[in-house]
């Protein structure tokens, strides 16, 4: 399996069998040209996503027909089972931002979850649903969602073998959202890979979590 990532909270997963999968794609320039990555313009097969909003719905760059899934549920494509858990943008049962759903992906022996633009901890009946955790996809700029703090608690619940940050601050992203650094700075076992792509098995997974802080491919 490939995971690249692509910017923000959107990520491009090439499975065995070469099915791809888009989570969240943006809309580049979206909110007055906060939002400065450049336009996805990636064909895929399925497309997650886990809100509606302009940062994480846009599907006219991505080609190629792809089965859309932004409801909470189960379903089966081709080899790959997904499972969409409802969970809300904010601490207030979404009557802030809405509702947000977190996707549990199964596929080559592994299971990678992105959390979407989850905005609370979760309950202890949605860790059950969504361990064990190979992957985790996980927001760290708060604000918007989780921040590093609420991120850290999910880490130590889930024990996921690779943690990968996204939504956090950049040179080209003008929200008011935290960067990378303050959720990697007390922590240990942090890799900085030098791309945006990794390629992984079940064979190769760290034997201690491990938190990788990647490239963005759209940067």
């Amino acid at each position: 399996m490939k995971i690249t990532f692509l910017a923000h909270a959107s990520f491009l997963i090439e499975t065995a069998n070469k099915v791809r999968i888009i989570t969240d794609p943006y809309q580049a320039g979206c909110y007055n040209n906060a939002l400065g990555y450049q336009p996805i313009n990636e064909p895929a097969d399925i497309v997650l996503v886990s809100h509606d909003h302009a940062d994480h719905n846009c599907l006219t760059d991505v080609s190629g027909n792809p089965k859309v899934i932004n409801a909470p549920g189960d379903w089966t494509v081709q080899d790959i089972k997904i499972t969409g858990i409802n969970s809300y943008h904010d601490t207030e049962k979404g009557a802030a931002r809405g509702k947000n759903i977190v996707f549990v992906i199964e596929t080559d022996g592994l299971r990678i979850v992105h959390l979407g633009d989850l905005g609370h901890g979760l309950a202890e009946s949605d860790y059950e649903k969504i361990r064990p955790v190979n992957v985790l996809l996980s927001p760290v700029g708060g604000f918007f969602t989780i921040d590093s703090k609420v991120a850290t608690e999910m880490l130590n619940c889930l024990k996921p073998d690779i943690t990968i940050p996204m939504h956090y601050k950049t040179s080209v992203l003008d929200f008011p959202i935290a960067k990378v650094e303050e959720f990697i700075k007390d922590k240990k076992n942090v890799k900085q890979i030098n791309n945006s792509q990794i390629e992984l098995s079940k064979d190769t997974l760290p034997k201690t979590p491990e938190i990788w802080v990647l490239k963005m491919a759209r940067e």
